[in-house]
């Protein structure tokens, strides 16, 4: 029987801004069991973001919200984050679209910084990580491919290549989840292409589990067993990526299937193949 990695339920979340309020996400409820590829499909403002940055604990949801749990740990319930929630946190890998990575350090300090909630902010400022922790980074980028690439300034690499030592950052800690918000939406599609097929590598290889929000069904279909899509905020899909079609899609989405790139590539992506052999920049 497969372990459940995540709960959500009943997960509400209102932004209010002056007079006007809108509902970001309207009761949902799922799990995901552990080595699950999950696409997260929809339009912008559909929810996604919301929706990952609450199961990291980076956004609070609405007090009357339900709770979500990561493995046996509740993150946050009924509008509160938990008192662990920098211990619960520390077992997430989080890799955003914009990389957030520090252009002045090198490659290696970057990918330390992913031991912070292991550190002190005395110890992050002064760079104080030990042997050990850096043999940790040199293997995540050997994962990744960017081993060589270390002592690079982070500045002086691609996009691609900043969002493969982003995977790293997430990797270092030891992470079982990988949360990715939108990760190739900043990319050019051979990037695009390149980025998915090292997570989807490394799901499989490490026995990781894998949510990544999207917008893009080619890449939904090619990198994602299973797909859950919200439209203003609510759950309207839960099943096989496979049984997704245009009219299905023109159903759940109407006027907004426009803002959901379909797409029209047919190359495959390799799981097979170690992530190092596959990305070559």
């Amino acid at each position: 029987m497969s372990q459940t990695v995540l709960r959500v339920s009943h997960a509400n979340k209102t932004f209010r801004a002056f007079e006007r309020k809108t509902t970001a996400l309207n009761g949902v409820s799922f799990s995901v069991n552990a080595g699950e590829t999950v696409a997260l499909l929809g339009a912008s403002g559909s929810g996604k973001s919301t929706l990952i940055r609450a199961i990291c604990g980076l956004e609070v949801l609405d007090e009357s919200s339900g709770n979500i749990h990561i493995g046996d740990e509740e993150i946050q319930a009924s509008g509160k984050l938990s008192p662990n929630i920098r211990h619960i946190r520390s077992s997430v890998g989080v890799i955003f679209q914009q990389f957030n990575l520090v252009n002045q350090l090198d490659v290696i300090t970057n990918v330390l910084v992913g031991l912070g909630s292991k550190k002190n902010i005395f110890q992050l400022l002064s760079r104080r990580f030990s042997s050990e922790e850096k043999a940790l980074a040199l293997d995540a980028l050997e994962k990744v491919g960017m081993v060589d690439y270390a002592y690079q300034r982070a500045s002086t690499l691609s996009g691609g290549q900043q969002q493969r030592v982003a995977i790293a950052r997430a990797l270092v800690k030891g992470s079982k989840l990988l949360l990715a918000d939108e990760p190739v939406a900043s990319l050019d599609p051979e990037s695009a292409r390149k980025v998915m097929e090292l997570m989807v590598n490394l799901t499989k290889q490490f026995g990781l589990t894998l949510i990544t929000s999207l917008h893009q069904v080619h890449i939904a279909k090619k990198c994602c067993d299973r797909t859950i899509a919200l439209n203003k905020g609510n759950l309207v899909y839960d099943g096989k990526t496979s049984d997704l079609t245009k009219e299905s899609l023109a159903r759940l989405y109407g006027s907004q299937l426009g803002d959901i790139e379909m797409g029209y590539e047919e190359t495959p992506l390799t799981t097979e193949a170690r992530p190092t052999l596959v990305l070559v920049n």
